[in-house]
């Protein structure tokens, strides 16, 4: 008999006493019928798919340096320069749903301005269709992060070199640069074996917020949600997708902007005949307001409708409260209107 087999009965007393140590105890707090706490909370069913549905999607995933051949002398000496790899938004139209309809495929990491904050740059900066200003500020930022974690970079491993004083000329311009973020971050970053690691953690922080915009999405002329999750088949595919369609709700709540309903009626008629026909129990203006301007004053000298309100190049569609209510000195006009469209036979 070895010597293991011979402590096996010591081992087994002492679980024996320990075991109705911990019993008794438990017995004082009306064990086994109080089971405890429970160590798992109940989830309501439809947030655990919720989570579930969350988790099955993909990731978009981005990689720089990108894998590719340099093209030009300066990418090849100093590398490729950093690019935003964003979400493609897929644009269609449809006799059904409209000319302004796009769909995005559906990821877990993808990020959307909140609505307010859409409603607010539409309305008030008036950034509808054209995103290439937000397109471009997002670039902008994104190579600015990509730049000045470089300076990070390299004052870090300035660091490692004790017979380059980071305070003379022309290092001082780098240490500037990059040491208050040390000010900032030192008393939250410990040091490890003595060695500080703010740099690198500030390093970190630079690339999460980087790449969080290759993940942000423009949902413009909709609000962010207006997406609808639905599956397409894509390259014999199926997979999850974010639809934006129809009539925008902004386009609903605001007039149209001004310079969209100019495009239509000057160069999209028909894209205007679609929204007068579609959407034409909205009580919404999609003419622009210089057609409406210069046909108030020939109804306002006239006790009937103007035949050229009947016609094909101006719809019937043209005096729209929710539009017209927006200039108060429309209001009378308006008044008039109504009251003398009740003389039509």
């Amino acid at each position: 008999m070895s010597l293991d087999e011979k402590f096996i009965p010591v081992r087994n007393g002492f679980y024996e006493i320990v075991s109705s140590f911990f019993q008794k105890i438990a017995g004082l707090f009306r064990y086994p019928d109080n089971l405890g706490m429970p160590t798992i909370y109940d989830i309501p069913n439809d947030l655990y798919s919720r989570s579930k549905f969350l988790d099955s999607l993909p990731r978009h995933k981005t990689f720089w340096p990108p894998i590719q051949r340099p093209e030009t002398w300066f990418e090849m000496i100093f590398g490729p320069s950093p690019k935003v790899e964003a979400v493609p938004r897929y644009i269609y139209e449809s006799k059904e749903e409209g000319f302004y309809n796009f769909y995005i495929e559906n990821y877990r990491n993808i990020y959307f301005l909140p609505d307010w904050l859409s409603e607010f740059i539409q309305v008030r900066l008036h950034i509808c269709l054209d995103i290439t200003v937000l397109e471009t500020i997002r670039e902008v930022l994104f190579v600015g992060l990509m730049v000045y974690s470089q300076i990070v970079i390299l004052r870090i491993a300035l660091s490692w070199f004790i017979y380059i004083n980071p305070y003379t000329f022309p290092w001082c311009y780098l240490a500037a640069a990059v040491d208050w973020t040390e000010d900032v971050l030192q008393g939250i970053v410990p040091a490890i074996l003595g060695v500080n690691i703010t740099g690198s953690v500030f390093l970190g922080i630079l690339g999460v917020i980087a790449d969080s915009l290759n993940h942000l999405v423009f949902t413009m002329p909709f609000l962010p949600s207006e997406g609808e999750e639905t599956k397409l088949l894509i390259n014999e595919q199926m997979k999850d997708v974010l639809v934006f369609h129809y009539l925008p709700i902004l386009w609903y709540r605001y007039p149209v902007p001004n310079e969209i309903r100019e495009f239509w009626y000057k160069e999209r008629p028909d894209i205007l005949n679609y929204m007068q026909k579609a959407y034409k129990d909205l009580d919404i203006q999609f003419l622009p307001d210089n057609i409406i301007q210069k046909t108030l004053p020939l109804i306002s000298t006239s006790f009937a409708i103007p035949e050229s309100l009947i016609d094909s190049s101006i719809p019937t569609e043209l005096f729209s409260t929710n539009s017209l209510s927006q200039n108060e000195y429309l209001q009378p006009f308006l008044e008039l209107i109504h009251f003398l469209s009740s003389f039509r036979y």
